[in-house]
């Protein structure tokens, strides 16, 4: 399969390229910043911004399948780039007649998700940091999820929790609308994505991924997700 991947080199990008690849899929990678992303045998790289509809227009013609992997950073001014780029990708899917789009949002896009058991996260944790520092954010993210439900593709809404760094894929857990739990590996995101794009579970459905079998550390988690990242 001809799989394009929307920010592709960014950290969850990155580990999808990097399965697909593994995986005997054809990649074409979509960035704004081709130099970060090293040749490889199935790869090949299309410069676009993903909010510029005649660049991502240019970028996905002749692929089967478009994965985006975009990402924001969180702040007090409005933000955009998830629902624009929403409104490109799938304008230009429907122009080149591809059909499956899955599109990484977030367990918060759900506004019944509350993790079991997770007393310190649900009062604390998520009404400061998702609920209050990521509000513009996930707006957009709502936003975004409203374009791609208002079109007729075999669309998927990927909504993780929160995401850290693990080298490896691990057991993992999918469910429908979103999945109980805290936490999600951005490798075991990136194997959930591409699984579903074969299994084709959550067609026209929001898929929640989260991981069972390792936990990030807290405080690690906050700085390289939040403070470092600024």
């Amino acid at each position: 399969m001809r799989i394009a991947v929307l920010g592709a080199n960014g950290p969850t990008g990155r580990r999808i390229t990097d399965q697909a690849l593994a995986a005997g899929h054809e990649v074409v990678a979509v960035t704004r910043r081709p130099g970060s992303l090293a040749a490889r045998p199935g790869l090949s790289v299309a410069v676009a911004d993903a909010t510029d509809p005649a660049a991502v227009d240019a970028a996905i013609g002749g692929t089967d399948a478009v994965l985006s992997s975009l990402g924001a950073r969180f702040g007090p001014e409005a933000v955009t780039t998830y629902s624009a780029s929403a409104a490109a990708i799938t304008g230009a899917m429907v122009r080149h007649g591809v059909g499956r789009l899955l599109v990484v949002s977030s367990s918060i896009a759900d506004p019944h998700w509350r993790p079991t058991g997770a007393h310190f996260f649900n009062h604390v944790l998520d009404p400061l940091v998702n609920r209050r520092l990521g509000r513009t954010l996930h707006a957009d993210m709502r936003r975004m999820e409203d374009v791609v439900r208002g079109t007729d593709l075999d669309w998927t809404l990927v909504r993780p929790s929160g995401l850290f760094e693990h080298p490896v894929v691990t057991d993992y857990r999918t469910a429908e609308t979103s999945a109980d739990g805290v936490f999600t590996a951005r490798a075991d995101l990136a194997a959930a994505m591409l699984r579903e794009l074969g299994e084709r579970r959550y067609v026209r459905k929001a898929m929640g991924v989260i991981t069972t079998a390792v936990k990030p550390n807290i405080a690690k988690l906050i700085w390289n997700e939040g403070v470092k990242k600024k």
